[in-house]
């Protein structure tokens, strides 16, 4: 079976990214460049594509191409000015960038171990393996209670509204991309289990709505 491609770098321009794109090539990764997708990796908390464009690779292949982003950073570490922003953290805040590396850059991420290093603090393969797995798990939990939505869906559905459809098959099937490349359910089973109900209720009766208000039934 083909390996799917997942979301590993999202980018406010187009520069942004085919500059990433050309540096994964150099290293035989392959990219897909996409600008505004779909909204696949959604959550009705919040999270949206926003018109950003998305770096996609294989998620076999995303510890390799950290590997390059982090490899590429420590090249440009020296250039960097000591005025630098990094520099006045705590050591409580560099180690938080070590343990959210996916919210910043490989270079803020690999100049923090720099930083910890040089004020002879422990910053190690197997630390950095145990912030990333903290943060995976922490990541991959679900969304929070989904009670408003889960009521508004089947209000919708059973007055044969479109929109009871759509906020049922998101809850149902909505997925989030971890930093790794893994992809998890986006909301908890139970409430997936509400979305499953109420996409089915408002296939039943959307189209049966649609046809008496067509007959003018009411």
């Amino acid at each position: 079976m083909k390996e799917e491609y997942s979301i590993f770098r999202k980018f406010p321009t187009l520069e942004q990214a085919i500059e990433l794109r050309d540096l994964l090539k150099k290293e035989d990764i392959e990219t897909i460049l996409e600008d505004n997708v779909p909204p696949v990796d959604i959550t009705f908390s919040g999270s949206t594509l926003n018109n950003q464009i998305e770096i996609r690779i294989k998620q076999s292949d995303f510890e390799k191409a950290e590997s390059v982003l982090e490899k590429d950073a420590e090249g440009l570490i020296d250039e960097i000015d000591k005025d630098y922003y990094l520099f006045k953290f705590t050591n409580e805040e560099l180690y938080e960038i070590l343990l959210k590396s996916d919210e910043w850059s490989a270079l803020d991420y690999t100049l923090a171990q720099k930083i910890l290093t040089q004020r002879g603090k422990p910053v190690d393969k197997d630390l950095l393996n145990s912030l990333k797995n903290e943060r995976l798990k922490e990541l991959a939990k679900p969304e929070g209670n989904q009670k408003p939505w889960i009521i508004g869906g089947y209000v919708f559905s059973f007055l044969g509204g479109f929109l009871g459809l759509i906020i049922g098959y998101f809850l149902w099937t909505s997925k989030k991309t971890l930093p790794n490349g893994e992809k998890v359910h986006s909301y908890s089973a139970n409430d997936r289990k509400h979305g499953k109900y109420i996409f089915y209720i408002g296939l039943i009766i959307t189209p049966i709505t649609s046809f008496l208000k067509i007959f003018n039934f009411f």
